[in-house]
């Protein structure tokens, strides 16, 4: 196989690990937001429900979940799965993975805010989505961009896993490659894929940072 064949496999299995990476983001950062509302929310159980479900998400390695929700339909409910529904089973996972995490994340920019704030709202009239929406959350980005950053620049990463269920992203080809042309050349190379991809990230990241910045 010669270079240019490689490299035009590699970039049809970098698609795969840009959706992935673009739907998961979609997904991940407004369910976050949800579940950070209901970690702190006054009602018990339903703090106690997000706060479990954050407790597995995080304390469970993320290739387990992905096994997890690929198979669960078949061994749980005895439903027929096929190839197609492997896609679909990485985007959930990834998801519900992910808003675990940002929920965290929120949830500690949301009560870093102090609580004259959400008084002085109240006495100029605003309601409580209005004084959340309109004052606090533009405050709580500022404060979790650097956060989220970080998990962001990791899901970049953890995209490869997808390997685990044999959903064929960027990764699972360069190792097919790999092993065929027995040569480490193909991994080298989606190495310097990733760490473009990363780079363009955390890039953008970088700007909507100083977008927010008080002090240019």
């Amino acid at each position: 196989m010669n270079i240019t064949m490689m490299l035009l496999q590699l970039g049809e299995g970098m698609l795969i690990s840009v959706e992935i990476f673009l739907l998961t983001l979609f997904i991940s950062l407004p369910l976050g937001l949800l579940v950070a509302f209901g970690r702190m929310s006054k009602n018990p159980v339903l703090r106690w429900i997000t706060k479990i479900y954050i407790s597995i998400m995080r304390g469970t390695p993320l290739m387990l979940q992905l096994l997890v929700v690929y198979f669960a339909p078949y061994y749980v409910f005895h439903i027929q799965i096929g190839g197609g529904y492997r896609f679909l089973a990485v985007i959930i996972a990834f998801s519900i993975n992910y808003a675990a995490y940002f929920a965290e994340i929120y949830r500690s920019g949301i009560e870093s805010m102090s609580v004259g704030q959400y008084e002085a709202a109240k006495v100029l009239g605003y309601g409580k989505g209005q004084t959340f929406f309109y004052i606090i959350f533009p405050q709580v980005v500022k404060r979790v961009l650097p956060s989220i950053t970080n998990e962001i620049i990791t899901l970049v990463k953890d995209t490869s896993m997808a390997f685990a269920i044999a959903q064929a992203e960027m990764f699972t080809i360069a190792k097919q490659i790999a092993a065929a042309q027995t040569s480490i050349m193909p991994l080298m190379v989606a190495g310097v894929f990733y760490y473009i991809f990363n780079l363009l990230v955390a890039t953008i990241m970088e700007r909507i940072e100083k977008a927010y910045s008080y002090y240019r």
